[in-house]
């Protein structure tokens, strides 16, 4: 497929952090396509097949885990990138890895480690995200990190916007590698940022639904959704209630991504490169204002009703201690650690304490889980909700 003028070229890109002049050329692929390549063979992404998406390690096998939410966001954001004529493979690359940065039990994972830190400059999902990919998930001999190319991590680094003020991880790794902090991203990161908007404003409805948190009555009523489940409803009256909500969600996605291709589109006249893209001084991807607006206030809602219920509130306040307990026992006796970590402990501050945190941050949450019953004796209680 041609590539859009504004699109990112792999024949074009900046290259990699680590140059190797003697590399083994593995069949005839993209440079992005190598990316996402080793982004998929990769042990930090696997493990996200274990870590909370909204429902800390639930026992039911239909919720949504990071992996599954990846693969889905890597869907939305592929198909949004050919219409567009955009790179496929580095806006798959880029949805694929955005969450490999999280702790175990997400946002109450990211919470106790950024206090635990509190002292040594602070943990942050993105940051650690590129920390994770950049230096410790190290397969290859030559080099540390999975030596990517600058665009995907610059799309990483910046997939929200540009960088003000960089936590001290992602400020070394910039200075290790320059990653022009100041300015927007490619299309592509965008475009794989709002996919990932998009799969979970959808995704948790079902996920909230099964779990009983959310109610169905009152999402039905939400004037987000209304519209919608009136056209299910008139299209398929007779259909069983599980598969009209299954056609509800499919439409909302639907619209949703034909609101982003077409404001896109119109957000683009004029751009002839990916340079204009990175100078434009705002993000080019984008929903209409109304989408925009409704999605805001949809988002609202399911903060309300799901990601603020007061069963999430309990079991994040108790994945949060796990997480302090853990870190607490590792800093007072570092031998509890697997062998490698004890053996690459740094002596002194705050890399230690970094160290400590970056261990943690691997785990799954059912091998955190696992280690904290290990060295305190029991399995904590009401870690999972579902």
């Amino acid at each position: 497929m041609t590539l859009a003028p504004y699109a990112s070229d792999p024949t074009r890109s900046r290259g990699r952090e680590y140059a190797l002049e003697n590399a083994v050329a593995r069949g005839p692929r993209s440079a992005y396509q190598r990316d996402r390549d080793r982004i998929i063979h990769s042990v930090s992404f696997r493990r996200l097949r274990y870590k909370t998406q909204v429902f800390v390690a639930p026992d039911g096998d239909h919720y949504r885990v990071r992996l599954t939410h990846s693969l889905e966001v890597a869907q939305i954001a592929r198909v949004v990138a050919r219409i567009l004529g955009l790179d496929e493979d580095l806006t798959e690359a880029l949805a694929l890895a955005h969450d490999i940065g999280h702790p175990p039990f997400g946002h109450a994972g990211e919470e106790a480690l950024d206090g635990a830190l509190h002292n040594a400059g602070g943990f942050d999902h993105n940051a650690h995200c590129l920390r994770t990919l950049m230096r410790l998930d190290s397969p290859y001999c030559e080099h540390d990190g999975l030596n990517l190319t600058w665009e995907t991590l610059e799309g990483l680094a910046k997939h929200n916007g540009p960088v003000a003020e960089p936590n001290w991880a992602l400020a070394e790794l910039d200075a290790a590698y320059g990653l022009e902090l100041d300015t927007h991203a490619s299309l592509e990161a965008q475009v794989a940022a709002l996919s990932d908007d998009i799969a979970y404003d959808n995704h948790d409805i079902d996920d909230g639904l099964r779990a009983g948190f959310l109610d169905l009555d009152e999402l039905l009523a939400h004037p987000f959704v209304m519209e919608r489940w009136g056209e299910v409803e008139r299209r398929y009256p007779d259909a069983p209630r599980d598969r009209q909500l299954a056609e509800l969600i499919r439409s909302q996605i639907g619209v949703m991504v034909n609101d982003l291709v077409a404001q896109t589109k119109a957000n683009l006249v004029g751009v002839g490169s990916v340079e204009e893209v990175r100078a434009a001084g705002l993000p080019l991807v984008a929903f209409s204002p109304e989408m925009a607006e409704a999605e805001r206030t949809f988002k609202r809602f399911m903060y309300e009703k799901l990601y603020y219920h007061p069963e999430q509130i309990e079991t994040a306040r108790r994945a949060r201690a796990v997480l302090a307990e853990l870190y607490s026992a590792y800093s007072q006796e570092p031998v509890l650690m697997e062998e490698s970590w004890i053996d690459t402990l740094p002596r002194f501050e705050p890399e230690r304490s970094r160290h400590i945190a970056d261990y943690i941050a691997g785990m799954t949450d059912r091998f955190a889980i696992t280690c904290h019953a290990e060295i305190f004796g029991h399995t904590p209680s009401r870690l999972t909700n579902v």
